[in-house]
């Protein structure tokens, strides 16, 4: 059997190289990204729609989320020692989680308004109208908030002793609190905020392909619609790659502890520190939704940059007629 003696550590290097560099990364790219779309947003577009505001949201979220990275990369760099105290971290463990779930939701609001789109173009569902863009926007943010509220009785500071020095350190959600309470609520978050949004968006990216069928067999429509339905695509794409290593390892994670300590724990533990950066990375990744979905932002954006602007906006114009 395995023995805790005979593994090498390698969570304390995963934590301090891979975490640092990888929080980094996604906190200065997403900030750039996130800042310009919520600046382009706000001082470029004058008439909104309902797909300008679930973006908007999804913005606001994800800028939100990588604020809370710099006190992580403070932490790791630090040999995981903790210095902001308890409140900051049951606070930053829930806000980056509650973010990173509405996120989730409001790519799936984006993937349903497209398929509305494709669906019937010259028909305003009640789900497009601005107003209840608004309102589901923030009937969202109440349902995650409420529905995380849990997860303060799992998050919290650790003490821990390492070469007979106290530390103290803000731990994840899946490395804190009672193992199989911790394991039931991490399925039911896995289920309700992952699964079913997926499967969500599956369905509009089958039944957008088929619209898109449809239309082209008919030549009912000169409207072109393969922007649509690569938003749908790619965030699909986007679920899959990033968000399902990271579900699929925090529950091993969590079942892990349930269990003795031993290597496999170890690697376990490892492994679900290397997938969290890369769910993470979604919200760097999301930014270029805006470009893609048109609605003229892009032009928008690029002429209000000095020097080049104008021919940026007067090139990706040309592009999108064919």
């Amino acid at each position: 059997m395995e023995t805790n003696e005979t593994c090498t550590d390698i969570n304390s290097h995963v934590e301090k190289y891979y975490l640092t560099t990888m929080y980094s990364i996604v906190f200065i790219v997403g900030l750039i990204g996130n800042l310009t779309v919520i600046s382009g947003y706000v001082f470029c577009l004058k008439k909104w729609k309902c797909s300008n505001i679930y973006l908007f949201s999804l913005s606001v979220t994800d800028l939100f989320l990588i604020c809370t990275l710099p006190m992580f990369v403070i932490q790791y760099a630090n040999d995981s020692e903790w210095f902001y105290g308890d409140i900051w971290c049951k606070f930053n463990r829930y806000f980056l989680n509650c973010n990173l779930y509405l996120s989730v939701l409001y790519l799936t609001c984006i993937s349903i308004d497209r398929y509305l789109l494709v669906r019937n173009p010259t028909n305003l569902y009640r789900f497009q109208e601005k107003q209840t863009a608004i309102i589901i926007c923030f009937l969202l943010w109440i349902f995650v908030t409420v529905e995380l509220v849990p997860m303060f009785t799992f998050i919290g500071p650790k003490n821990i002793t390492d070469n007979d020095d106290l530390a103290v350190v803000c731990v994840d959600y899946a490395s804190s609190g009672n193992a199989g309470d911790s394991l039931v609520y991490s399925m039911f978050l896995t289920i309700v905020d992952f699964i079913i949004p997926l499967c969500i968006m599956g369905y509009c990216s089958t039944k957008t392909a088929k619209c898109l069928r449809e239309i082209r067999a008919q030549r009912r429509s000169t409207i072109k619609f393969e922007k649509p339905h690569r938003l749908v695509i790619l965030a699909v794409v986007i679920f899959l790659g990033l968000f399902t290593p990271y579900h699929v390892m925090r529950n091993i994670r969590i079942a892990s502890r349930l269990g003795k300590k031993t290597c496999t724990y170890r690697g376990i533990k490892a492994g679900y520190a290397i997938t969290r950066p890369i769910a993470y990375l979604s919200s760097a990744i999301n930014p270029i939704f805006y470009f893609m979905l048109g609605d003229r932002f892009r032009e928008t954006l690029f002429s209000k940059l000095p020097f080049i602007g104008q021919r940026l906006a007067s090139e990706t114009s040309s592009r999108d007629k064919y």
